[in-house]
C-alpha cells in the first residue's frame, strides 16, 4: 500500500505553474512533427471530402424535388464539415506552434469561442433547410 505524504498534490501544482510562468519552451524538432502531421491530416482529409461532394453530385443529378432537398442538406452538411475541419486543422497547426503554455492556452480558449458561434450558425442552417423540405 502507499502513502502519501500531505501536501504532494500542492507541490505538483506549484511545479506546472512554474514551468508554465518560467517560460518552457516546446522543442523545435516536436513542433516541426507536429506541424507536419497535421498537414497531411489535413490533406487526407480535404481528399475524403472532396470524393464524397463528387459522390453527392453525381447522386444530385438524378434528384427529383425530394431528393433535391436532401441533397441540398448532404452538400450543407460537407460543406459545415469541410469548414469544420479546416478550422480545426488551422487550430491545430496554431497550436503546435505555440512556445509557451500561455500561448497555447489562449490559442485554445479562441478556438472554443470561434467553433461555438460557427456551430450555432450552422445549426440556423440546418433548421432552414429542415422548414424549407417541410414546406
Amino acid at each position: 500500500m502507499r502513502r502519501r505524504r500531505p501536501g504532494a498534490g500542492i507541490i505538483v501544482i506549484q511545479q506546472e505553474s512554474e514551468l508554465a510562468t518560467q517560460g518552457f519552451e516546446i522543442p523545435t524538432e516536436v513542433r516541426d512533427f507536429a506541424d507536419k502531421s497535421v498537414d497531411q491530416a489535413r490533406n487526407a482529409f480535404g481528399s475524403f471530402i472532396n470524393g464524397a461532394v463528387k459522390t453527392s453530385e453525381q447522386l444530385g443529378s438524378s434528384a427529383t424535388t425530394v431528393q433535391s432537398t436532401a441533397h441540398a442538406a448532404v452538400l450543407k452538411g460537407l460543406d459545415h464539415a469541410q469548414t469544420n475541419a479546416t478550422t480545426t486543422f488551422d487550430y491545430a497547426q496554431r497550436l503546435v506552434r505555440a512556445r509557451d503554455l500561455r500561448e497555447a492556452f489562449e490559442i485554445q480558449s479562441e478556438f472554443m469561442k470561434t467553433q461555438f458561434a460557427a456551430l450555432q450558425a450552422q445549426a440556423k442552417e440546418f433548421g432552414s433547410l429542415a422548414q424549407n423540405a417541410a414546406r
